[in-house]
């Protein structure tokens, strides 16, 4: 007896190569952040100024993410490829991350040369927003949409290894000097980008009639903003009370929020396929209420930390969900948009949680939980709203 397995019409040389970038892009940002304060302070700032620069870049995101996304739409239309995009803001990064540290080494901090190294930080920031939109707006290109959740699986796995260790990479990277880490980040995310351009030949560019009629459709814009921001500020919370409520029952302990986070990396393959099954809002609803109900009853009715794997079975159904569910609402003419206004709102939200909680250990567990709640609801009545359409 023959059992049928699924198969799946997906591009994975592509999607592999793409997750590849996503993985590149957050060792970026994880060095990045390891790394600035320490820079900062050796150029002559305070290291709290590193806050300051986060708040400002996110909020530059939440205009740029959309803006960029919706270039690369045009630059798709009119010749065929998102990549004069894609490549410019990679080469920008690449370039200005290896002179954030050879500013401080090797140019004299004096009151004519202090501002160069802010100006520098700024402008990697705005160039990473050029690609990242373009970039994943791809896999639109290497998968059918209703399988959009299993490819994105490959690219939430990788980031999510990646940025597992950003709780312990101090213990790794800072040993090995800033103009090396800097300088093999940057080659890596080149390399990358130079091997997704090779298995990503052009499309045929589209007459401008066909692209007249496709408006943008702002309703469906403001509910993936409206999902970004809550899963964003949502995502941020829930972090912050499942570590303290980690650390209250097994001490301090910064391995144990890395083993969460490969296992949220993880989850998101089984969450890929169980979203292709049911269907990507669907899977999304769960995942909120799963995620939702399990955090309050953990901290309000005091269940076992066991139960912690709740948690990450449904967070991982909403952060697997995200992008497809972004791409779902728009058509393939305005992908990169939709894509940039889900980032842009995910930005809004860091941004406005550097303003108005700048001192996160103050959080405690309880009002962790609520503000998850609360902000995952927000996300949850945007997926429903967009499922009646």
């Amino acid at each position: 007896m023959n059992i049928a397995k699924p198969q799946f019409n997906i591009l994975w040389v592509q999607v592999w190569t793409l997750a590849a970038l996503q993985g590149a892009i957050t060792l970026c940002w994880i060095i990045y952040n390891a790394y600035v304060p320490q820079l900062l302070t050796q150029f002559g700032f305070p290291a709290s100024l590193a806050l300051v620069f986060l708040i400002i870049e996110n909020a530059l995101a939440v205009i740029l993410e959309p803006l960029m996304g919706g270039l690369s739409d045009q630059a798709k239309e009119r010749v065929g490829s998102r990549f004069l995009l894609i490549s410019a803001g990679v080469i920008m990064s690449a370039t200005l991350f290896i002179a954030i540290p050879s500013i401080v080494i090797f140019v004299p901090p004096t009151e004519v040369w202090r501002s160069l190294l802010p100006l520098t930080l700024i402008a990697w920031a705005i160039a990473m927003t050029v690609f990242r939109s373009p970039a994943i707006a791809l896999l639109f290109k290497y998968s059918l949409p209703a399988e959009l959740p299993v490819a994105f699986s490959v690219v939430t796995l990788t980031a999510g290894i990646i940025g597992a260790f950003r709780g312990v990479v101090n213990q790794f990277i800072l040993g090995l000097g800033p103009i090396l880490t800097f300088a093999i980040a940057s080659f890596v995310l080149l390399a990358v980008t130079a091997a997704l351009r090779i298995v990503t030949p052009p499309d045929k560019p589209v007459d401008q009639h066909h692209a007249a009629i496709n408006p943008i459709p702002w309703s469906e814009l403001s509910l993936i903003l409206g999902a970004g921001f809550g899963i964003g500020w949502g995502s941020r919370l829930l972090m912050d009370a499942v570590s303290k409520t980690l650390q209250a029952q097994f001490g301090q302990n910064d391995w144990l929020m890395v083993a969460v986070g490969l296992a949220i990396a993880f989850a998101s393959l089984p969450s890929g396929w169980f979203a292709v099954k049911i269907g990507n809002s669907r899977a999304m609803l769960i995942g909120i209420g799963l995620t939702i109900i399990t955090m309050l009853l953990i901290v309000f009715a005091g269940l076992p930390i066991a139960f912690l794997l709740l948690i990450i079975l449904g967070f991982s159904l909403i952060i697997n969900g995200t992008i497809p569910f972004a791409l779902g609402l728009m058509p393939q003419r305005w992908s990169g948009l939709g894509i940039g206004m889900y980032f842009g709102g995910f930005s809004l939200a860091m941004s406005l949680f550097g303003v108005f909680l700048p001192q996160p250990q103050n959080i405690t567990p309880v009002i962790g939980a609520v503000g998850t709640t609360l902000a995952f609801l927000l996300a949850c009545g945007c997926v429903m709203a967009s499922a009646e359409r």
